[in-house]
This record gives C-alpha cells, structure tokens and sequence, in this order.
C-alpha cells in the first residue's frame, strides 16, 4: 500500500482497455469493503479502494453530516476536494487513467460532489442509492461523462424527487444519466448487480 493521503487499498489490472474503479464505501464501510463488488462488475479492472477519514459514532464516512439527509456543505466541498486530490496522487503512483467512481450511499454521495466540483477526477460514476451533495450544484461540465444512478422505490432515507433532482442536474450539465428505480429500499439488491454488470459491459 503506497503511501498516500488516504488509507487505501489498491489492486491493479489483470485486463487491458478496462477503466479503474474508484471504490466508494457506504456508512460504517472501510477501504475492503466494495472490493468484491468491484471484482464482480468489472473483472481485471484496477480498483482504488480509499477509507472515508470523517468518523461518525466511530464509523468512517466521506464527509459530515448534520443530521440523517442534513449534509455539512462546507465539508462536502472540502472532502470532495480531498478525495478528487487523492485520485490524482493514485494515478500517478499507480500509473492510472482516470477512473469510474462506484459509490453506495455516502460514497455516492462524494462521488456525486466530486462530479460537480471536480469533474476531471472521473470519467463516470455508478452512484448508488445517492442523494443530492449539494443544495446549490455547481455548474460543472460533464459532457462524454457515464452516469448510472440506482435508487430503491422504498428507500426510507432517500426521498424519491430527492435522487431525481440529482439525475436531473447532472443530465443538465451534459453527463448521459441512466437513473433505474428499483422496488427495493436501501441496501443493494441482486438486480444493482445485474445492472452494475451490463452498464460496464456496454463501456
């Protein structure tokens, strides 16, 4: 583990003409957590897994949050800073292009940030079960940028129009969005999976 700005995991390709993975944890998760998802979606794909640095409770996470839905925005805008900083450092010690961002609740949530703050750290993101970041969205150019977005119909922490105003905006500064709404609450289901799969199989 090379020494960066984040305690990371790192795994590097096994497969050309794959993009990296920028593996985003959810609340309480850490830099293991989504490496097995990551394997699965796109095999022999490098992935860049970094732990959240804010504690809450003692459970790492990628920015403050005020309340449950409350963001602190200053933090946001800061950590997005931080992790798009982070990913620079990766690529050139790693010898990465660009990566994808995959990101589940509050790691979608930076992934979001960084899109809007940050767009050249990313070339897309998979933002799932992801939340507006920012009250005030940033006028960011995401043209030639992959989004998918999957929310769950019955999340109780996620208001519907909340993820829909999300898809809205990135759309608007020009990423290609697809937001697929599932019949499921917030924990990921078998069908994120499937859909993980063919989104970067369609890459």
């Amino acid at each position: 583990m090379t020494e960066l700005s984040f305690i990371h995991r790192y795994e590097p390709a096994t497969e050309t003409g794959r993009p990296p993975l920028l593996l985003l944890h959810g609340t309480g998760g850490d830099e293991n957590d989504l490496l097995g998802l990551g394997r699965m979606i796109s095999p022999g794909a490098a992935l860049l897994s970094p732990r959240g640095k804010i504690l809450e409770n003692g459970m790492p996470r990628f920015f403050r949050r005020l309340a449950e839905g409350v963001f602190d925005e200053e933090d946001v805008k800061l950590r997005a800073g931080e992790l798009a900083d982070f990913v620079a450092q990766a690529r050139q010690a790693y010898g990465l292009e660009a990566p994808v961002a995959v990101g589940f609740s509050n790691g979608a949530n930076i992934a979001a940030a960084m899109m809007m703050l940050r767009p050249e750290a990313l070339t897309g993101a998979a933002l799932l079960r992801a939340m507006v970041p920012l009250s005030e969205a940033p006028q960011a150019d995401l043209a030639g940028k992959r989004v998918l977005m999957i929310s769950g119909a019955m999340d109780p922490i996620i208001p519907a129009e909340n993820s829909a105003q999300l898809a809205a905006s990135l759309s608007a500064f020009g990423a290609e969005v697809q937001h697929q709404v599932l019949p499921t609450g917030h924990g990921l289901s078998q069908t994120d999976l499937q859909l993980l799969v063919r989104w970067f199989g369609g890459r």
